[in-house]
């Protein structure tokens, strides 16, 4: 609370001489109680417990215990298969992660800012991590602060603070301010000076109240300590889905031992039998083509300027359905921008693309009187100094009044340096033989100091009439959010004093300036409304400026539509929630508000995007389901607890990168179903032929091959399926909806039905061409092998067929085009290659259990394969058809 203290109380109570300072004796021993005055990082995760996170996984649990299983069994092929299997998908894992940290550690500035302190008496430059409470803290332009201070002086002094607050104008510093209300927002504290700001006018000094942890920054860093690690849509489907698949190999096996003991058939074979059923059931590459299409998407996103930290972040994306997002740099530019100019009688637009600009002669002398009367510098795309002053050193730029040329041809000779009370700065320059003072600031105070105007090159009296129309524009100006800037000038003969500057004056007009909307910004927004995705501006700004630009970029309508800190303080939490849906604009809001914002939202069941760039927004990122942090202006405790970062700042991408995470979700979908059917059509095979106390058609070993090569190549190309172009028409996914929902788990169960028919019944033709027919008690040697042969190529060429299918839930393969997915059709030519290795190679077919097919017997197994296929694509017509 030293905000409500006076300088002496607050000197009294640090015990500190401010003439003086701390001794170097003393600040030792308070380095010592209060620490180093840097902010706690967490600590880095190392490679092994990276490693150990990707592994809890429900999918994973049930892939161990496989493992272990036909480990105890003697199939140590199997188990060190499904063992690899788990390693890679944690591989993958580890290394995107590892990756993403890299790219965040690249894009921190490696900085430590030093600090100009008075210890001792005497004036130095220190490290400012030495910095301890109670030292007195020198300011001037162009300085971070280093620490929060209570100000006990201030001449003029101005301090940056969107960091903290989100606003892009200086707050204008008092030293002697004192604020009894105890729930003052941190923007409105005009007598402190916070840790990681920037001084861009004036001086001051400061005595420290808080370093490290315990500034205002240091508060918001401790809130990003608490751990929030929810689950993402896409984990919670999977975990879901592992459970399932869990506990169907169970009850699988539970069920073949019950038909064991009915049909008295040896139980150790049962056993065995019961395994490969278990390993039939369970998708052995799911959760490693998860990663590996998780992985690809991210790469696929860092090249749209994306780079996503964690794996499920992309996915999430795709389900998101509001879009925070701060105002102040990611909506806006972050720089104060002359929009408008008013000379009496004439208001005009100011370009904010073309150069070489043409003025009437009035607006000429107010842009020259403008950048004379300004100390901010402005080259090559950098500017030093007050905001509102580059904007106007800008504004000279684009009319061809440039600062160097003007300020040479008319040199400063005095000034009038700007203070809080007037609220003006003047400055007096040479005009030929004679001189001109020039005068900017508050258009109240410019009118109350004029007498006259300039008027079409006319010098004419100040008349009620043009006063009542300086006011009416600047009126105007003020409800469309702009700042308004007036200016005038006198003529006079020799030097005269700065307190003689500002009478007599003749007023030139004024400008309006805003922070504007970035010009990509607009047809982003439009997009976002059509994909049903709702834009909410979050800003420490001010709420006209706020609903202003909110309501040029097409995201709220009203002023009713908005809401301040002060307003959400006095509802209650529910109240708030309950009503949150009807807001577009949150303004004058403190990090607490931003993370109840996002918390009220996710209270409705919406999947939440933040995206910010100052440490203000650090905690909202961290509790959003998508934390988006700015790459370029993001500071680096944003960046840390954010999910994403953009490396072009640009609110554009996240509609892009929405765009990559729906269809990444989609094509994710596709593995799945894929997946599923596959192993539904082993499943069914190996149970029915069981029931009729058939021979299995397939072995263990032969199941894997399918599950972690057959159906893994194809599964991955449609992992990477080139995606939906109209994604973005559709409206956003509901995050509780199940991989099975739209009649996906209908066409699993066809597909699936399909394929462990054709393989049951390519498995009987084998036996039947070698004598065994039903009911014959005893199997031919030579009859087995073959037919399993041939139910092995069934199932394998069945499903890299099939899969052709499953690109498209109701586009035909013939619409979507054949070679529109080059990888897939590959990856069909390889997986049917591999098979013929595998039957072809003598210690690769005795390993398998697996024979020669004659010529005959592959024409009908392909016969046989395409059926699944044609089929569904038959289904899909009729579908279409009745959709018509």
């Amino acid at each position: 609370m030293w905000f409500s203290k006076s300088p002496q109380d607050v000197m009294k109570e640090l015990g500190v001489n401010p003439a003086v300072g701390l001794s170097d004796e003393e600040a030792k021993v308070r380095l010592e109680k209060y620490g180093m005055n840097k902010l706690k990082g967490k600590p880095k995760k190392s490679i092994i417990s990276l490693f150990l996170s990707q592994l809890k996984d429900m999918l994973i649990y049930v892939l161990l215990a496989a493992a272990v299983i036909t480990l105890v069994i003697g199939e140590i092929a199997d188990s060190i298969i499904i063992l690899l299997v788990i390693i890679l998908n944690a591989a993958i894992g580890v290394i995107q992660e590892y990756k993403a940290e890299k790219a965040v550690e690249a894009l921190q500035k490696m900085t430590t800012p030093r600090s100009v302190v008075r210890r001792g008496g005497v004036i130095k430059e220190i490290n400012s991590e030495q910095v301890v409470p109670g030292d007195i803290i020198i300011l001037d332009a162009g300085r971070f602060v280093s620490a929060d201070l209570r100000l006990i002086e201030s001449a003029n002094l101005q301090i940056e603070e969107s960091a903290l607050t989100g606003e892009s104008v200086p707050t204008q510093k008092k030293a002697d301010s004192i604020f009894v209300d105890p729930k003052t927002p941190v923007g409105d504290k005009t007598n402190m000076a916070f840790l990681s700001t920037l001084v861009t006018y004036g001086r001051g000094e400061g005595v420290v109240v808080a370093t490290a942890m315990e500034t205002e920054i240091g508060m918001i860093a401790k809130i990003l300590e608490d751990d929030n690690e929810e689950m993402t849509p896409l984990q919670k489907r999977l975990d879901e889905l592992g459970r399932i698949l869990g506990f169907l190999a169970i009850g699988i096996c539970a069920l073949i031992f019950v038909i064991a003991l009915i049909q008295k058939r040896d139980l150790f074979e049962m056993f065995l039998t019961a395994i490969s059923l278990a390993v039939a059931a369970i998708p052995e590459g799911l959760a490693a083509i998860v990663a590996i299409v998780l992985a690809l998407g991210v790469t696929r996103m860092s090249k749209i300027n994306a780079i996503v930290k964690k794996l499920p972040a992309v996915e999430t994306l795709g389900s998101v359905n509001i879009i925070c997002s701060d105002k102040t740099g990611t909506l806006t530019q972050n720089k104060m921008t002359v929009v408008k100019q008013y000379t009496s009688g004439k208001l005009s637009e100011v370009s904010q693309t073309e150069v070489n600009q043409v003025a009437t002669p009035d607006e000429k002398e107010l842009i020259r009187s403008f950048v004379l009367c300004s100390d901010a510098t402005y080259e090559n795309g950098q500017g030093t100094g007050d905001p509102t002053e580059i904007a106007l050193i800008i504004l000279g730029d684009k009319f061809g009044l440039g600062r160097v040329n003007v300020n040479t041809k008319h040199k400063r000779v005095s000034e009038n340096p700007f203070d809080s009370d007037r609220k003006l700065m003047s400055t007096l320059n040479t005009e030929g033989d004679n001189y001109r003072v020039h005068t900017k600031g508050a258009i109240d105070n410019i009118l109350k100091l004029s007498t006259s105007a300039l008027v079409d090159g006319q010098v004419v009296p100040l008349t009620e009439q043009l006063r009542a129309d300086y006011l009416k524009i600047t009126e105007d100006m003020s409800d469309s959010a702009l700042r308004v800037l007036g200016v005038a000038y006198k003529d006079t003969t020799t030097i005269i004093a700065p307190e003689e500057m500002e009478k007599d004056l003749i007023i030139l007009g004024l400008v309006g300036m805003i922070d504007p909307p970035r010009l990509e910004v607009k047809d982003s927004i439009t997009e976002a409304k059509r994909a049903g995705i709702r834009p909410v501006m979050i800003t420490g700004d001010h709420k006209n400026t706020a609903v202003a630009i909110a309501k040029e970029l097409g995201i709220a309508d009203s002023i009713e539509q908005s809401l301040t800190g002060a307003e959400i303080d006095n509802l209650s939490d529910e109240v708030f929630a309950a009503n949150i849906n009807n807001y577009r604009v949150f303004a004058r809001v403190s990090p607490e508000h931003k993370v109840k914002i996002v918390r009220a939202f996710k209270a409705q069941g919406n999947i939440v995007s933040m995206t910010g760039d100052g440490v203000n927004d650090a905690p909202s990122l961290k509790f959003a389901d998508i934390g988006v942090a700015m790459g370029i202006t993001g500071t680096d405790v944003a960046k840390g607890a954010s999910d994403m970062i953009l490396t072009d700042d640009n609110f554009t991408t996240i509609v892009h990168a929405i765009e990559e995470g729906r269809n990444i979700y989609n094509n994710i979908k596709k593995s799945v179903i894929f997946l599923l059917s596959c192993n539904l059509g082993e499943v069914i095979a190996i149970f029915i032929s069981i029931l009729l106390n058939w021979p299995v058609p397939l072995i263990a070993t032969q199941i894997l091959w399918v599950n972690l090569i057959t159906d893994s190549l194809p599964a991955i190309a449609l992992g990477i399926d080139p995606g939906d172009k109209d994604v973005m028409k559709q409206q956003p996914r509901n995050p509780k909806e199940s991989f099975f929902a739209r009649g996906a788990g209908l066409r699993a169960v066809i597909g699936g039905s399909l394929i462990g028919l054709f393989t049951l019944i390519a498995f009987y033709y084998g036996l039947w061409e070698h004598g065994y027919v039903l009911g014959s008690g005893v199997v031919p040697e030579e009859a087995l092998p073959y037919a399993r042969t041939m139910a092995f190529v069934v199932l394998a060429a069945s499903q890299l067929f099939y899969s052709l299918s499953m690109r498209n839930s109701t586009k035909s393969i013939f619409k979507i085009g054949f070679f529109t997915n080059k990888i897939l059709v590959a990856a069909i030519i390889v997986g049917i290659l591999l098979q013929l290795v595998v039957i072809s190679i003598p210690f690769l077919a005795d390993a398998f259990g697996v024979r020669n097919l004659s010529l005959q017997d592959w024409g009908l197994v392909i016969g046989f394969s395409l059926i699944p296929l044609i089929a569904n694509e038959l289904i899909k017509f009729f579908r279409r058809m009745k959709d018509k």
